[in-house]
């Protein structure tokens, strides 16, 4: 049944290109059966590595995928790719995804790509294959020749924190990630606090940098030197906010607080303190950033800056299935409102 009704599925070219061809054509130029193109169209199994390269390499000249929805109707599937899948930060972001989806019929596929460039075009091998009607694209990079393909297939895409400077045209969500380092840090100026660590994320990732500046930006406001030596690098994992808060507790000069950017990190630096005898907040005062719902029941519960991350991906979701309908965002750039959640984590710095 499957093949059959791929039969009757014809691919699209860009308007200005050749006429429209169908797996009829491919299978004739490729010297192999209608049911053996939809078969490799569908994904199935039951194909030689030798037939399927050359059919999947046709697809791919002639620019194949199945017809898109007519305006109005539902889109069928949605691509949801990560670099990574082993964090609580990507479950958060596919729930609000799922229940988009679930709510307008739709399935979802659920990728990573580990920022390896053969992962990268597997996937885009098996995204033309199922004929996606769209792709939520999380804190990843895609090749330029990969997004240009997307382009071409006329599937739709929505980025999810942005990797790099977005195009003017890619529609991306995000937070207040500068506001939320900004928030952060006050806090802990607030409460007396000067020597204030902060561990950051991978600097390739806007958010990343944004927190950072976030940070240095109410240092500069209180009139607080930014030192250098306080700034060590991390990769939003807790093994990372392990080693940045043993190379901020080396210094000469400790700090009393550390800032990590994200609330796996901030785990990872109290596991740090703990193993050197120190206390939370009494010795250390620690702040993460994502309100993982873990982070509350942490020993002692995290203060952190909530980013809506579920609410990112249903946003994400429903911008994605807009334009798989023809519906223009009402703007390119979304950015969701952070929160400071004071929990026992922090306190005034101990005094001599």
């Amino acid at each position: 049944m499957a093949g059959d009704g791929a039969q009757r599925r014809t691919a699209t070219r860009r308007p200005d290109g050749p006429a429209k061809v169908t797996i009829t054509d491919i299978a004739r130029e490729a010297g192999v059966s209608v049911p053996t193109v939809s078969r490799v169209v569908n994904g199935r199994s039951d194909v030689s590595p030798a037939t399927r390269a050359r059919v999947e390499d046709l697809l791919h000249r002639h620019g194949y995928r199945r017809r898109p929805p007519a305006p109005g109707d539902r889109a069928a599937l949605l691509d949801l790719v990560f670099n990574d899948l082993d964090s609580p930060w990507a479950v958060e972001i596919i729930r609000g995804v799922e229940e988009v989806a679930h709510e307008q019929g739709v399935g979802t596929v659920v990728s990573a790509i580990h920022d390896r460039a053969g992962d990268a075009r597997q996937w885009m091998t098996n995204l033309r294959a199922r004929a996606s009607d769209g792709v939520i694209l999380v804190t990843s990079v895609l090749e330029p020749g990969l997004h240009d393909e997307l382009r071409r297939l006329g599937v739709p895409l929505v980025v999810i924190d942005p990797a790099g400077s977005p195009t003017s045209e890619m529609p991306t969500i995000g937070a207040t990630n500068w506001a939320g380092g900004m928030a952060a840090t006050e806090h802990l100026l607030e409460l007396g606090h000067r020597r204030i660590g902060f561990i950051a994320g991978p600097p390739r990732l806007l958010c990343s940098r944004a927190r950072l500046d976030g940070y240095r930006a109410a240092l500069d406001v209180a009139g607080v030197p930014v030192d250098d030596d306080l700034i060590v690098p991390g990769d939003f994992y807790h093994e990372s906010g392990f080693t940045g808060a043993g190379h901020l507790l080396d210094l000469a000069e400790p700090p009393t607080a550390v800032f990590a950017s994200s609330d796996q990190m901030a785990l990872g630096a109290i596991e740090a303190l703990r193993r050197r005898g120190l206390r939370v907040p009494e010795d250390l005062s620690v702040v993460g950033f994502d309100d993982l719902p873990e982070v509350r029941w942490s020993s002692p519960p995290l203060t952190t800056v909530r980013q809506p991350l579920s609410d990112m991906g249903k946003l994400a979701a429903r911008a994605v299935l807009d334009l798989a309908r023809s519906v223009e965002p009402a703007s390119p750039r979304v950015e969701l409102a952070t929160e400071l959640v004071v929990r026992a984590s922090t306190a005034a710095p101990r005094t001599a």
